[in-house]
């Protein structure tokens, strides 16, 4: 079965242009011009993936993520957005989204991205055995390092006694630092990992969400977990 987006971009000609482009792709597209009929199809027809455009009139993406995440659902969600700045990026993040691409953007990028959302939801891949028929292997129920423990079954973390609220893609990122607590996981390694596609040198998406991570994480008084290695990338250790 083809994957279904549901696209909300109010610009007609964007809207068209994408929704014709994702369909030669596979997708079956659900395209709406705002963000009241995005939440209404959502509720309709729950797709496999969002990609909602920050700003439209009357309800724009960041309101329609947050209202989807405030009921609950997880449904991946790419943000189109002409803002450029980190603080734009951190509020479409706050917001739940998982990820972004700006205006104007190459649609072989909005395709890459869309892919790694959908890998990262999709319990079995086509062509392999059933779920059902499936061996179920044993999974690990804690991790631990750093101050930091995680229970990756349950997708809940905590520093000390304090849960952490995290998105799906904070969630993927510290759980990669983890299960590699002490080792510098360079920047390909992480992109490769998480989004399954890397964006290159000047790409701002992992320090951006490095940043909201540290945000999240960090205690006064207590030390940094996250540490920057300059033109490497990033190790998480407690020193």
């Amino acid at each position: 079965m083809p994957h279904t987006v549901l696209l909300a971009e109010d610009d007609r000609a964007i809207r068209n242009a994408l929704e014709r482009a994702l369909t030669l792709e596979g997708y079956q597209v659900m395209a709406v011009a705002d963000g009241v009929e995005a939440l209404a199809q959502a509720h309709r027809n729950r797709p496999d993936v969002l990609v909602l455009d920050v700003m439209m009139p009357g309800i724009d993406g960041l309101q329609v993520c947050r209202v989807l995440r405030a009921e609950g659902d997880r449904t991946p969600v790419l943000m189109l957005t002409a803002l450029v700045e980190t603080a734009d990026r951190i509020a479409g993040l706050d917001a739940g989204a998982d990820d972004y691409v700006v205006k104007p953007f190459d649609v072989e990028e909005v395709f890459a991205r869309l892919r790694a959302l959908l890998r990262r939801t999709s319990p079995v891949s086509v062509g392999t055995t059933p779920a059902a028929e499936a061996p179920k292997p044993v999974p690990e129920r804690f991790l631990d390092a750093a101050g930091i423990r995680m229970d990756p079954q349950a997708r809940r973390a905590w520093r000390g006694p304090r849960e952490l609220e995290l998105t799906r893609t904070e969630f993927e990122l510290l759980e990669l630092l983890l299960r590699n607590a002490g080792i510098v996981l360079d920047h390909s390694t992480i992109y490769d990992r998480i989004w399954g596609y890397d964006f290159g040198p000047g790409s701002k998406n992992l320090a951006v969400y490095v940043g909201y991570l540290r945000r999240k994480l960090d205690e006064p008084g207590a030390p940094p977990l996250i540490h920057t290695v300059r033109g490497v990338g990033y190790v998480l250790r407690e020193d």
